[in-house]
């Protein structure tokens, strides 16, 4: 992750995105209070800025804890907190006691959001929030993702949607904004990397999460450890790929994994791509 410095330049981010993002701030300033889920992600994080920043105390980022979630994006969210000054809370949920969740099905996202924004609701009758919002932005609708079925019956907003924001826009938005997430690698729970059918558990989800820390501590930025079975399957980015291919690195790579508990190691040819197990829902 970068983090800008004062002496760096900032560049503009468009008429057209400054122009959203005034939109955005005032559709926020509107709302009486408002609950911002917030996973550390360069698009829930700017949200949780832009709250911030038109609402001050009336904005509260909820970042849910459980097994799906990294130390890694724990670490990565406490910071953003941290510098920026967003008011900011960890809360549990509880995703892997619905068996439902567990099965891993096409519709897992469902449940996990499903069960994060009940635990929201939650808090905002307790709290008297007015309203709850998620990062989703313009591109997010051209992928399968079954949590925005749970946003709609929770009657969640989408401030970033509505405003008609895109991830690339985000991304200079965040940057021009001197927010360090602004360049921050897509990072989507760790249950995520596991195919449907599979079930997830705490133990398969740990070991992913230790193999995608061997894979951070050896320098690499944007990746993924998929895991089938007794085989991890790693995803590089391209920029990435011809070092992951130096024989040093790679018989490191393996000999570490193997020792996290998978057998066997592969690097995938077409490398890094976000949502890559979606593949296995389209008709064959």
């Amino acid at each position: 992750m970068s983090a800008l410095t004062q002496s760096e330049t900032r560049p503009a981010p468009g008429t057209a995105a400054l122009e959203k993002q005034a939109n955005l701030l005032d559709s926020l300033r509107a709302l009486d209070s408002l609950l911002v889920a917030f996973s550390g992600g360069a698009d829930s994080a700017y949200l949780a800025w832009a709250a911030h920043t038109a609402m001050g105390k009336r904005a509260l980022a909820i970042t849910a804890l459980s097994a799906s979630f990294s130390a890694h994006d724990r670490e990565q969210a406490e910071q953003f907190a941290r510098a920026t000054g967003i008011r900011h809370e960890f809360i549990e949920t509880h995703e892997f006691e619905n068996a439902l969740y567990v099965a891993n099905n096409a519709n897992r996202c469902y449940y996990c959001k499903d069960e994060l924004f009940e635990r929201m609701e939650e808090i905002a009758r307790e709290r008297t929030f007015q309203a709850i919002a998620y990062g989703v932005n313009a591109d997010d609708t051209r992928d399968f993702r079954p949590g925005h079925r749970a946003a709609r019956e929770h009657r969640v907003l989408a401030p970033l949607l509505d405003a008609e924001l895109h991830k690339e826009e985000i991304r200079r938005l965040s940057r021009h904004a001197g927010l360090q997430t602004w360049d921050r690698p897509a990072s989507a729970c760790l249950s995520s990397r596991v195919p449907y059918g599979t079930a997830v558990t705490p133990e398969l989800l740990r070991k992913i999460e230790q193999g995608e820390a061997v894979l951070r501590e050896l320098g690499f930025r944007q990746f993924r450890v998929r895991a089938h079975g007794e085989l991890a399957r790693i995803e590089l980015a391209p920029e990435e790929f011809e070092r992951g291919l130096d024989p040093g690195l790679a018989r490191q790579i393996g000999s570490r994994l193997k020792e996290i508990g998978f057998t066997f190691v592969a690097l995938d040819l077409e490398g890094y791509r976000q949502g890559s197990l979606n593949s296995l829902l389209k008709p064959r």
